[in-house]
């Protein structure tokens, strides 16, 4: 058994691995019991700078070329996005490709959901609603604009409090954790074409003093992104994460309030669904499964931008970018 130092969204673990029989699932799943990020949503990187690794789960361990003592940094995929996004402490989700690859999103890339308006569910207190903003690679930040400004236009603003908070904390926020140097990855994030993921979310919750919550369509899990106790107002608000988009949920009185009628910050009642507009947002989202409004990203159609080739999943396009150089990827 060899020792291998993990590194995730809940801390640093030694696991004890076998490196010579064991399998690349057999790591997975110790990962898993870790840091709770399933298999085939875990994002791994190794070596310095970090380098994604290709993941088939079947293969022998060996075939990721890791020794004892070596230390893996796992991220959960919270979008397509072709650019490494690992999550801070306390935070959730991040997908990777290789660095500042960008992934464009389609406006067919989500199944249409309600003809006649906006999905949604009922509370005592009024309608949660789901808020749909624009597929324009700043989804994640046209919806913290929606919530915190009241303004979905202001996405570019947002992206401005990210990068000043990866300024203002160099220590958390260095080039291993990155996968960039410091300066490269706020050039990226400024960029209009870039997604968002775990480290933006978590440094926005802080930056707002507000948890995050982000509920996955298609697995229904809740992902919370918490402030620092000193800095926390108790509320929350609620993202619907449908695999590579990211909207926003509001309260009102009906569905069709016009937008100063939404509530889009709430009190946190409790940490599970016992709090009504945590269950309320869980019943949304099962709405929106139920009508397949979400991608899976380790199976969808990419289409290189670059070279026009076709590609299945995360994975095809990560070894593409690697063997050409090519980052420009596409969903059909």
């Amino acid at each position: 058994m060899a020792p291998i130092r993990l590194r995730h969204p809940k801390g640093v673990t030694t696991l004890q691995v076998d490196v010579e029989n064991a399998l690349v699932q057999d790591l997975q799943q110790q990962i898993f019991e870790v840091s709770e990020i399933p298999p085939s949503q875990q994002e791994i990187r190794s070596g310095y700078p970090p380098q994604s690794l290709t993941i088939i789960p079947d293969l022998p361990l060996s075939s990721l070329g890791l020794k004892s003592g070596d230390q893996v940094i796992v991220n959960q995929k919270a979008s397509s996005s072709a650019r490494a996004a690992p999550s801070p402490p306390k935070a959730k989700p991040v997908s990777s490709q290789p660095p500042q690859a960008s992934l464009s999103q389609p406006n067919s890339s989500r199944p249409a959901l309600r003809t006649s308006g906006p999905d949604y569910v009922d509370t005592p207190n009024g309608v949660l609603v789901h808020r749909i903003v624009p597929d324009d690679n700043s989804c994640l930040f046209s919806s913290i604009a929606l919530v915190f400004e009241q303004d979905g236009r202001k996405a570019q603003q947002i992206r401005q409090v990210v990068a000043d908070g990866i300024r203002a904390d160099m220590e958390t926020y260095n080039e291993a954790i990155l996968g960039l140097s410091r300066d490269a990855y706020i050039a990226t994030i400024l960029k209009p074409s870039t997604w968002g993921g775990a480290i933006e979310l978590g440094i926005l919750a802080k930056h707002y003093g507000t948890e995050i919550a982000s509920i996955d369509v298609e697995t229904g899990r809740v992902d919370r992104f918490e402030p620092p106790l000193e800095t926390s107002t108790g509320n929350r608000c609620i993202l619907v994460y449908s695999g590579i988009h990211y909207d926003a949920a509001s309260l009102a009185p009906m569905a069709d309030a016009p937008p100063e009628w939404h509530q889009t910050v709430f009190p946190i009642i409790s940490a599970d669904e016992e709090d009504p507009i945590l269950a309320a947002a869980k019943k949304l989202v099962t709405i929106l499964r139920g009508k397949k409004a979400y991608t899976n990203t380790a199976t969808f159609d990419l289409k290189c931008e670059d070279c026009g080739k076709g590609l299945k999943g995360e994975k095809d396009a990560r070894m593409h970018a690697q063997e050409t150089g090519h980052v420009r990827f596409g969903e059909y």
